[in-house]
């Protein structure tokens, strides 16, 4: 059976670490940091407005003009958010994340965000699946 985006979030949690658009880039660092995370989701009210990235802060001090705490976290974000969804299977994601190069992946259920899952997560996800394949071929091998 194939794994699905729903299977990654009931394992790891659906736990999501969010900012505002109008909070600032210094804000986004220390919450990053404080969560041990690659990314804040960009949320207004309930609603899902973008994704920022550690990348998307390096390039932001790459191009240092002003200093973190100027810049709101709406000028750098990554407005047009590439989502996924709960049914979606661990092939499908992979492929997404891989053809956008994109190493977190926002879950969208109902319009409502449900969950947030990285490259690392579904790497795990497949290895398992795979390691169970793996087991079954040997085990109908030998009988």
């Amino acid at each position: 059976m194939m794994t699905t985006v729903r299977e990654i979030l009931q394992s790891k949690g659906d736990a999501v670490y969010s900012i505002q658009p109008t909070e600032t880039l210094a804000t986004a660092v220390r919450q990053l940091n404080e969560h041990n995370c690659g990314s804040l989701v960009v949320c207004d009210g309930d609603q899902l407005v973008g994704i920022l990235t550690e990348r998307d802060i390096l390039h932001a001090v790459a191009d240092l003009e002003d200093r973190l705490q100027e810049i709101p976290v709406e000028s750098r974000m990554t407005s047009d958010v590439v989502t996924g969804n709960l049914e979606d299977r661990v092939d499908d994601v992979m492929g997404v994340m891989t053809d956008n190069r994109i190493r977190h992946l926002p879950i969208v259920e109902a319009g409502k965000l449900a969950g947030l899952i990285s490259i690392g997560d579904v790497v795990k996800a497949h290895h398992a699946q795979l390691s169970i394949e793996n087991h079954y071929l040997k085990s109908y091998i030998q009988s």
